[in-house]
């Protein structure tokens, strides 16, 4: 993506870029010092990301699952806000309903830890 000074997002719009029955993710800025993307795993799916190089933020936009971090876990749902740092194995398990996560990476580039 190009780098500008600014850019606005719709997040309703964002959101309907990952529905579906699937998980997917979508990446929809990248600057030099960090990305933005926009994840959704459907109730029941499976997370299959990998540690990430970059540290990274969760913001819980809607949806309610468990997080798995270096083995201790944490109850997530709308509203929350989670940090994981860089290379640290997380995943997101028992998704009891669709759960939609605004993803930024400092520096740029976790997305592509997604699978």
């Amino acid at each position: 993506m190009s780098s500008a000074v600014w850019k606005v997002f719709d997040l309703e719009q964002l959101k309907r870029r990952v529905a579906g029955a699937e998980p997917r993710i979508l990446e929809f800025l990248r600057g030099e010092q960090m990305s933005c993307a926009i994840y959704r795993l459907p109730a029941g799916a499976r997370d299959m990301q990998a540690p990430h190089l970059e540290d990274e933020i969760y913001v819980v936009l809607e949806g309610s699952a468990r997080l798995r971090v270096d083995g201790q876990e944490q109850d997530v749902g709308a509203g929350t806000v989670l940090f994981v740092g860089a290379t640290t194995d997380h995943s997101f398990f028992d998704i009891r309903e669709d759960l939609t996560l605004l993803a930024i990476f400092g520096p740029a580039g976790g997305a592509g830890g997604f699978a």
